[in-house]
């Protein structure tokens, strides 16, 4: 099998292997070769590959109804939304097919509210070192660095502060703002948390100032980090909140859900060809009614701390930087800031890692993971260090 393909534009470096049957925790090459993945398409198998439940859900969706345009009303999409507004806390769903997706209506809502509510004000508060997608309005709002010169002229009315310093956002509200937009945990920046205390203040703070708080959680949310939704952790509830990546388990499905009172998008104002697809949400059902479960979101919790306490004893070992995170969302520091080349080696003896920076690795394994890979994946990653 040819491991190259032409007809692929280059927007990302690709190891010289075709990937081609996943289970579990494992993935298959061409050549059949077997890889330990800790990766799992950057926290979006959260049942890891092809669980048995997404191909059942698949199946029977697929011989009922595959798609009949997002102006009709479908059973599986009512019920997963319905599902998401029980379980969060907040009213109303908006499905799309990818987290940028999701983030720009976040974008768009917020700012439709300002219009109705705020004076027209528009101008949002996002953190440095952020990311929240792809699309032009999302690369706006994100605080990725190599970003800045890209794609010029970007849409205006971004402030971006630095992480955890309530200071800096109380400086810069202004009458303009509108909203502020946050990751509960910044993966991109190497797995960094906002504190709890801060995510309070923040709270207390915004509905104080009459602005809205916007929660990206497209990749902490559903169990990544030990409860449904990252924010369940902090006793606060925001005004918007974004889903993706693990709620599809494996297939393009993501989520823009907000309080009934914050819910102002006129019939047309928001739209998608694929919203609410039948196939997408009967397999999204399937995801939430699995990882819902108290007893599956205690295991996401056990072994995220066993892959924590594994990490560090290894950190100590050899040598490297602290360990952080929460459920299975967990980085470790490179100090050398040579990540990239252990992940190329552990490529090569079997192990699928992830370095978001040049000094730190992060590890977003399937929810189901068991200790015995875990045990694996440390052993893999000792070897591949001592290189």
């Amino acid at each position: 099998m040819n491991t190259y393909c032409n007809a692929l534009m280059e927007v990302t470096v690709r190891p010289p292997v075709t990937m081609v049957e996943g289970k579990g925790s494992w993935l298959k090459d061409h050549n059949g070769k077997q890889y330990l993945d800790f990766v799992q398409g950057w926290a979006v198998n959260c049942l890891g590959h092809s669980p048995e439940i997404v191909i059942e859900a698949a199946t029977k969706q697929l011989n009922t109804l595959v798609s009949c345009s997002p102006g009709y009303y479908n059973a599986p999409m009512m019920q997963l939304a319905t599902h998401i507004a029980e379980l969060s806390g907040l009213e109303k769903v908006f499905f799309t097919g990818s987290g940028a997706e999701a983030n720009e209506g976040a974008i768009k809502l917020a700012r439709k509210w300002g219009q109705l509510h705020r004076n027209g004000a528009y101008s949002i508060i996002t953190l440095q070192n952020s990311f929240h997608g792809r699309t032009l309005a999302a690369m706006s709002a994100s605080g990725k660095p190599q970003w800045e010169p890209l794609f010029e002229p970007k849409v205006p009315g971004f402030i971006k502060v630095p992480i955890n310093d309530i200071a800096a956002i109380k400086a810069a509200i202004t009458d303009n703002t509108v909203a502020v937009m946050l990751e509960p945990i910044q993966g991109e920046a190497g797995v960094i948390p906002a504190e709890i205390e801060y995510l309070q203040a923040l709270r207390a703070l915004t509905k104080h100032k009459n602005i809205l708080l916007i929660l990206d959680e497209i990749q902490t949310g559903i169990g990544r980090t030990g409860s449904l939704f990252a924010f369940q952790q902090t006793g606060i509830l925001p005004d918007i909140m974004t889903l993706g990546k693990g709620l599809g388990g494996g297939v393009p499905l993501a989520a823009l859900i907000a309080s009934k009172e914050v819910s102002c998008f006129d019939q047309g104002d928001q739209g998608g060809t694929f919203s609410g697809n039948p196939l997408m949400t009967a397999i999204g059902c399937a995801v939430l009614d699995a990882v819902a479960k108290p007893d599956f979101l205690k295991h996401v919790q056990e072994r995220g701390e066993y892959l924590q306490q594994k990490l560090i004893k290894l950190s100590k070992e050899k040598g490297l930087g602290v360990v952080r995170g929460r459920g299975l969302l967990i980085a470790m520091e490179i100090p050398e800031g040579n990540a990239s080349q252990i992940v190329d080696r552990a490529i090569d003896s079997g192990l699928l890692l992830n370095a978001p920076r040049p000094n730190v690795l992060r590890f977003m394994p399937a929810l189901n993971v068991s200790d015995d890979e875990i045990d694996q994946m440390v052993e893999m990653l000792r070897n591949n260090i001592a290189c």
